[in-house]
């Protein structure tokens, strides 16, 4: 589905609903972005429904700078409110890897079966109490007048022995949260959004949406 490029005016609010573009070309995160920002005043445009749309290079510094590149990617090229986000899983016995490098741990263009794959192999002599990790969301917020804000969230928990769970994406089926005995791939997508990293850092960047859209 192709979406036109609309002015960040007065006039582009009159149905009362703020347009704010997703820099993100990730169909799985697409999805839960959708599901957790989901309101009858919000209207989320993916920057991948924009003709000629660019794609936002990433660096290998921080999360942080990764959100905040992708979301002045979208707020530059469409002139909308824009929002990217990185995310990253931080492993205390790996002194915080994957971290930034946790989409392409195997390498570049990896899949998630990849990456699991290899980090199962890393971790493979480790006892469960060292497994312990966490997932870091950074989500950066552009506006049109160039002010710029970042949330973030986090999920604390462990790396179980094996894949499980068929829900969720990426590191999830290994993930099990602080007082959880399910990874994320095998909770409901409410409660895995209730709980996760995403969740939490969408949550607060909904919050400061809504003040924006009342104006206050």
């Amino acid at each position: 589905m192709s979406v036109q490029a609309l002015p960040y005016s007065e006039e582009s609010m009159k149905d009362n609903r703020f347009r704010l573009v997703v820099s993100s070309g990730n169909r799985d995160k697409l999805r839960e972005v959708a599901e957790i920002l989901s309101a009858d005043w919000l209207e989320l445009l993916p920057l991948s429904g924009f003709p000629n749309a660019p794609s936002p290079k990433e660096s290998t510094f921080s999360l942080e700078e990764n959100a905040l590149i992708k979301a002045r990617t979208a707020r530059d090229f469409t002139g909308l409110p824009s929002v990217g986000d990185d995310t990253g899983l931080e492993v205390d016995i790996l002194d915080g890897k994957p971290g930034v490098f946790s989409s392409r741990y195997a390498g570049e263009n990896s899949t998630y079966a990849d990456n699991v794959r290899k980090l199962l192999e890393v971790l493979q002599a480790i006892p469960r109490p060292e497994r312990t990790a966490r997932f870091k969301t950074v989500v950066a917020l552009a506006l049109p007048d160039g002010k710029e804000k970042l949330f973030r969230g986090y999920c604390w928990g462990h790396l179980c022995f094996e894949p499980r769970g068929e829900n969720g994406f990426g590191y999830d089926p290994l993930f099990v949260p602080h007082g959880k005995k399910s990874t994320l791939a095998q909770l409901s997508p409410g409660l895995k959004n209730k709980l996760s990293h995403r969740g939490k850092a969408l949550r607060s960047l909904k919050r400061h949406l809504r003040k924006l859209h009342e104006g206050k």
